[in-house]
């Protein structure tokens, strides 16, 4: 009796909490497709009123989104690709104790955690390099985030035995076969992990075309929705103090507002369920021993 009042209670517990999380994003979905004289009021709750698609069609309607939807999953998907080129081979040298530099360089990664070279010398470096105002200044500079990279190795030291590759060094096997052949496909779970965070940060990353591109045609997603956000609000605040132009201003401005919020979040939500059973798998293996 007492197991199952604590599982009820578990359930209860976790039904209040999954409520509390899913409930703003719903009420925006639903805000998006609603009459904004409304949701102001705090009469759309549940189910929407007033149903209308006009943000949807206004944003939709924009060839700049498509052009920075293009862009967008360019960008995320060689960014993410390089990301993982790059940490995972670092992530297992790193994780070798036989690699005797291994603590001096971990150290040098994580100084760059707490310490930068500031945003004027950072421009000037991509300038220099002439990564600016190209797709490329999306891909490969930051190419390797610490966190991840530590997040990895842990995971290498800890799951992968040492008597795993002394067995495949009897066989001849080399460090670079070795992290081909068995290291990677024993790794699904932190790769997954890692691939997700690579991926949400590429896909929500407009402070980088905010600084370093200026072409319209190479803008990303995130840059094309904000502009349209801020088009909007100036449309609405300048309609007027009031009247029948001030609330139809305001009325669809509303609307583009929450539409851009699901436009630009709704996208990366669908890759969750394919790597949710590595998830927390690979966040518990690959973190920090006591």
């Amino acid at each position: 009796m007492g197991d199952k009042m604590f599982d009820a209670a578990v359930i209860v517990l976790g039904l209040f909490v999954f409520l509390i999380v899913a409930y703003p994003l719903y009420f925006v979905i639903i805000a998006s497709v609603s009459d904004s004289t409304l949701v102001a009021t705090g009469k759309v709750t549940i189910f929407p009123k007033g149903f209308s698609l006009f943000g949807y069609n206004e944003i939709m309607g924009d060839s700049r989104v498509w052009t920075g939807y293009k862009n967008t999953i360019l960008y995320t998907t060689l960014g993410t690709l390089v990301n993982l080129v790059f940490t995972l081979p670092a992530a297992y040298v790193l994780s070798r104790k036989e690699f005797r530099a291994r603590r001096v360089l971990m150290l040098l990664f994580v100084i760059t955690m707490f310490f930068s070279g500031g945003l004027i010398p950072t421009y000037l470096l991509m300038k220099g390099l002439h990564m600016t105002n190209t797709m490329w200044v999306f891909i490969f500079p930051f190419c390797v985030n610490v966190y991840n990279l530590i997040i990895t190795r842990t995971f290498f030291e800890s799951s992968i035995p040492k008597e795993l590759y002394e067995a495949a060094a009897i066989d001849g096997c080399s460090h670079f076969g070795f992290f081909m052949k068995v290291a990677l496909p024993l790794s699904k779970a932190v790769i997954s992990v890692i691939g997700l965070y690579y991926l949400v940060a590429h896909w929500n990353d407009f402070f980088t075309a905010l600084i370093y591109v200026r072409s319209n045609t190479l803008q990303p997603l995130q840059i094309v929705l904000r502009d349209i956000l801020l088009s909007n609000q100036v449309f609405s605040g300048g309609a007027g103090a009031g009247g029948a132009a001030g609330g139809y201003a305001q009325k669809y401005a509303d609307q583009i507002k929450y539409g851009v919020i699901i436009v630009s979040t709704l996208p990366i939500l669908f890759v969750y369920p394919f790597i949710q059973k590595y998830f927390e798998q690979g966040v518990m293996i690959g973190s920090v021993k006591g």
